[in-house]
């Protein structure tokens, strides 16, 4: 299992690396979690430059099969990231205009920097 540096998390068998952590994934999914649920969608192979890497990991299948998430469809767990997605961005804003209207300024700037 792969986490990127923008979050998505990736599950597939390891077939190569180097000194730089790029890595080759074959039979690669994508995997979402939103609440309770999962869903997984196809990605086949994946090559993963390593400075996106945040985590790299093997999956104990035993103890994922006792995890309680119940497998969802693709369309269902697209629809549900999207909804929590625009919920997240609705109190984001709140926030924002909360901060500014107590006299901070708001940062506009999107950026991955951390």
């Amino acid at each position: 299992m792969v986490v990127l540096r923008d979050g998505r998390k990736l599950i597939g068998i390891l077939r190569s690396f180097d000194q730089f952590a790029n890595l080759v994934l074959q039979d690669t999914i994508e995997r979402i979690y939103v609440r309770g649920c999962y869903g997984d969608i196809p990605r086949g192979v994946f090559l993963i430059r390593g400075e996106n890497v945040v985590l790299l990991g093997e999956i104990d299948v035993d103890k994922e099969d006792q995890i309680n998430l119940r497998q969802v469809s693709v369309e269902e767990i697209l629809v549900a990231q999207r909804e929590e997605l625009e919920l997240k961005e609705k109190v984001e804003k709140i926030k924002s205009n909360a901060l500014y209207n107590q006299g901070f300024c708001v940062d506009t700037s999107q950026n991955d920097l951390y």
